[in-house]
């Protein structure tokens, strides 16, 4: 029972009561239970094939689903009853544990080039707040690993007396990290939630004695999980099956390392002091609205990214051992986009491009893009301006077949939620298999266009039936001091345009157990690369309206049927208890 203070003069009580079954799930269990009030292991296991498109499952897995509920909810009756009633059936249709939207194991074939999939990417990974001032630290790399990112970046400076090399955001007030400690805390969780290959990532500053120090951590840190070429440069990316439990480096090979000039710096510095853009909300901007600042005047070092600067200074030497060790080649052709997107057939390599840039060379070198990601890496990354550590819109780079789209980790909105969704793809290992389109050549050499108005090609209905769990994560009081909160879901997809939109159930009010019973249905175009966003608020008539929890699914793998979506807080962790029970179908 919920006690609400309504005035000094009286108290309004509350129980939380659980929904009864939706109707959907009452004519299931009616159906499949052939008119009685049991069902068996066998009925069971037809309604998961028939309904929940689980067609590799055999009786056996079906009594291994029974036994365990009627265990939990029925101790004593447990021996004598081998058969499920419709509140049990309810329990496990509204179980996350029992009953999740998507597979938890690997599922792609892993056995292709590292050019055919999108990585799991950190974006100064090192950086436990903002880009100028926060602390830089082995914790959030940890972090990362731990949520499964694969490419890990950092910056690396020579310290002041110039005799070690520490982990920056250069030209900043950010407090240095020593490199041997990334490397340690690397090592020891690299692989904690994926076998899958980690990349390191190095933005180099460093005279080559120092190159020859990071050589030599490096061989001593990681030993026979470094993966070492055998050759100057790949001719082919390893597969990420050849390439498992392998540390892999990607930076500029020495001898095209350039030491910024005083203009960059310059430039790095009129950034620092120009307004900062907007803290995002409580919730984060709508990532429809994240497009990329084009304004002329706004230049960083990143605007150069595909272009050498006129006025740099080559280093007369090279450290060997430093460059034996660079698996993945960074670099910036000389002549622009043009040359920056040429294939060289017996070269891979990798190139670098802001958010801005990206979206500009989009406007009229899209196929070119998807041409050259089909072999090279391309990373994109966060523009310069986003001192707060916010994200910009993923999409775009997926539809050009960008492998490391970068994110700041600890820029939590919309944004990061759209990435944490495409990386639970493929039991969440950090890589995720490209769609066919992006890698196939037309029988006229031609290459997808993501500018091509697509037909229909999927259309996903999706039916909300209710939810729980807040009386549990939340105190009585967070929504409303004076009443039980009236929650409302938004559901919606993100991916190619055409396909974008969001929806809105009716608001359920005074209900910590909502019951909304809605369906909405969304025409895909490039199911491939739709994500199902949900959102849950709660409708506050005098202020903003509250965050109740968020997730993001990838379309490609939800299960047909009824299943249970877990709901997360703003940071993408999982609520213990608060939960949707939905219904998805493909027509």
């Amino acid at each position: 029972m919920s006690s609400y203070r309504v005035c000094v003069c009286f108290t309004r009580k509350f129980r939380v009561t659980e929904a009864e079954p939706p109707a959907d799930v009452k004519e299931a269990f009616k159906k499949y239970a052939e008119g009685g009030n049991q069902m068996s292991s066998e009925q069971l296991l037809k309604f998961l094939m028939e309904v929940q498109g689980e067609t590799q499952l055999s009786v056996v897995d079906a009594e291994g689903i029974v036994r365990p509920i009627l265990q939990k909810r029925h101790p004593i009756t447990k021996l004598t009853r081998q058969a499920l009633v419709l509140d049990d059936f309810h329990h496990y249709l509204f179980s996350a544990d029992l009953n999740p939207p998507i597979n938890s194991k690997v599922v792609h074939d892993m056995n292709a080039p590292l050019s055919h999939y999108y990585i799991f990417t950190g974006h100064n990974s090192y950086l436990t707040g903002n880009q100028l001032t926060s602390d830089c630290s082995d914790v959030p790399i940890i972090k990362a690993l731990k949520k499964g990112v694969r490419v890990i970046e950092l910056d690396i400076w020579p310290n002041s007396d110039k005799d070690d090399v520490h982990v920056l955001h250069g030209r900043t007030a950010t407090t240095p990290v020593e490199l041997i400690t990334c490397l340690k805390s690397i090592k020891e969780h690299a692989f904690s939630a994926s076998p899958y290959p980690v990349v390191i990532t190095l933005e180099d500053h460093l005279t080559p004695d120092l190159q020859a120090k990071v050589a030599q951590m490096l061989t001593e840190t990681f030993g026979e999980m470094l993966f070492v070429p055998e050759s100057d440069s790949l001719k082919e990316c390893p597969s990420p099956e050849k390439l498992k439990h392998r540390i892999i480096i990607s930076t500029k090979p020495p001898k095209e390392y350039l030491e910024a000039s005083a203009s960059v710096c310059k430039d790095r510095r009129n950034n620092s002091t120009r307004s900062k853009e907007s803290e995002d909300d409580v919730w984060g901007s709508e990532p429809s609205s994240l497009t990329a600042d084009q304004e002329e005047n706004e230049k960083s070092d990143s605007d150069k990214n595909y272009e050498d600067d006129d006025e740099s200074i080559h280093r007369p030497h090279v450290s060997s051992a430093y460059k034996r060790l660079i698996a993945i080649h960074a670099g910036k052709p000389k002549g622009g986009l043009k040359e920056a997107l040429k294939i060289d057939p017996d070269k891979v390599r990798r190139l670098s491009l802001s958010e801005q840039a990206l979206e500009k060379a989009a406007e009229s070198h899209g196929t070119d893009i998807v041409r050259f990601t089909q072999r090279n890496i391309l990373r994109v990354y966060p523009k310069g301006t986003r001192f707060n550590s916010s994200n910009y819109k993923p999409l775009i780079g997926w539809m050009h077949g960008a492998q490391m789209v970068a994110f700041n980790m600890q820029g939590y909105g919309r944004s990061l939620w759209l990435m944490h969704g495409m990386f639970r793809s493929n039991g969440g290992c950090g890589y995720v298999k490209k769609p066919d389109f992006l890698l196939n050549v037309g029988p006229n050499n031609e290459f997808f266009d993501p500018k091509a108005k697509l037909p229909v090609k999927k259309t996903l209905k999706v039916k909300v039936y209710m939810g729980d769990g807040w009386h549990l994560d939340f105190k009585q009081t967070h929504f409303d001091r004076y009443s039980p909160p009236d929650f409302y879901t938004r559901v919606g997809i993100a991916g190619v345009p055409a396909d974008e939109m969001m929806k809105k159930t009716k608001t359920r009010e005074d209900m910590w157990s909502p019951v909304w019973d809605e369906e909405f249905t969304f025409p895909l175009t490039v199911p491939e690369l739709a994500l199902l966003r949900i959102e849950v608020h709660e409708y506050d008539m005098s202020e903003k309206d509250d965050f109740a929890g968020q997730t993001c699914i990838p379309v490609s793998e939800l299960k047909p049927g009824i299943h249970t979506v877990p709901l997360c807080d703003r940071k993408g962790e999982k609520y213990n208890s608060t939960r949707l029970l939905m219904r998805f179908e493909f027509l």
